[in-house]
């Protein structure tokens, strides 16, 4: 008997896994919707504290729209749509889309 131990050959398969393309989630501005009703919808989905959210709420305001948050496409998707259920529960036409981030 020999004492050698046998290996089995390396393959030269190397496995290379593409980032997921990420996704902007996009508040709208709207002439409707409260201000204090905006910055508790952005803290409560998109975890922002309170001076982020009013920032943002801001920036949305002066400019028409503003960048909230990046995600894969199903979380921005998702945090986009429960943000709007949100507010149409309460009958408001808050907005919120998504883009591929470039």
């Amino acid at each position: 008997m020999s004492d050698q131990t046998t290996t089995p050959p390396k393959t030269g398969i190397e496995i290379k896994v593409d980032r997921p393309k990420l996704y902007k989630v996009i508040l709208v501005n709207d002439d409707y919707t409260p201000r204090e009703f905006v910055v508790t919808v952005l803290k409560i989905e998109f975890r922002l504290t309170g001076d982020q959210a009013s920032r943002v709420m801001m920036t949305a305001h002066t400019r028409g729209v503003c960048v909230v948050s990046v995600y894969t496409r199903d979380i921005a998707e998702t945090k986009a749509t429960r943000a709007v259920d949100l507010a149409r529960e309460k009958g408001y036409p808050l907005m919120f889309t998504t883009e591929p981030e470039e």
